[in-house]
């Protein structure tokens, strides 16, 4: 793959800087140029403004908005963005949701670094990529319709039911989303209708069930 991706101009969006740094030195061994990282959602908007890369490579599960988020403000900023995005878990719900949002592609972290380079060079052709392991389970959910509660979830419900599943406080998940308390509260309220759920040990099993977080 050795300058496969020559001259393409890439942004880094992920919390965990270690990550960060094995993606460009992937990228850069292909000939790409890293022109900005970012560490949450807010920060991948305005480094998109700043730096206008080929493609944004950005992970689901980040501080503040997180990734899906910030994604759709990246897409209301510039309709013709080239997203991909990335998750450490194979589920189905939140690549369904990305791809309908407007990410050009979706791949699974775990996914091998010729598959991630790959990925991203489609991406920058303005081509559509997924990740092969996740594809078999994405067509049964389209065909197959809202079985699973989660899906039932608007996008901003979606995104505040990730908040919270991972332990946030409501008055953090407002703060987050520039939203008030009681807001976030109407939102947590249609959440625990959808899904059935009655406290927020509940939200958490059910995001674990979908491998929406980590245990």
């Amino acid at each position: 793959m050795n300058n496969a991706l020559q001259g393409i101009r890439v942004l880094l969006a992920d919390d965990h800087a270690v990550v960060r740094l094995g993606f460009r030195l992937l990228l850069e061994g292909a000939g790409a140029v890293v022109v900005g990282e970012s560490a949450d959602g807010e920060s991948a908007v305005r480094r998109y403004a700043e730096s206008t890369p080929d493609v944004v490579v950005m992970d689901v599960s980040m501080p503040g908005i997180g990734g899906l988020v910030a994604l759709e403000r990246l897409l209301v900023w510039d309709a013709k963005a080239q997203v991909l995005m990335l998750s450490a878990h194979h589920d189905d719900v939140v690549p369904v949701r990305a791809l309908r949002l407007g990410a050009r592609g979706y791949l699974c972290k775990r996914a091998a670094p010729e598959e991630f380079l790959r990925a991203v060079g489609q991406v920058a052709r303005r081509q559509r990529y997924l990740d092969p392991e996740l594809a078999p389970a994405l067509a049964l959910a389209q065909f197959s319709g809202s079985d699973n509660p989660v899906e039932t979830l608007t996008e901003k419900e979606l995104a505040v039911f990730l908040k919270l599943a991972e332990g946030r406080s409501v008055n953090d998940v407002a703060a987050n989303f520039c939203l008030s308390p009681s807001t976030v509260g109407t939102h947590l309220y249609h959440i625990k209708q959808k899904l059935n759920v009655q406290n927020a040990a509940e939200l958490t099993l059910v995001a674990l069930r979908n491998g929406l977080i980590e245990a």
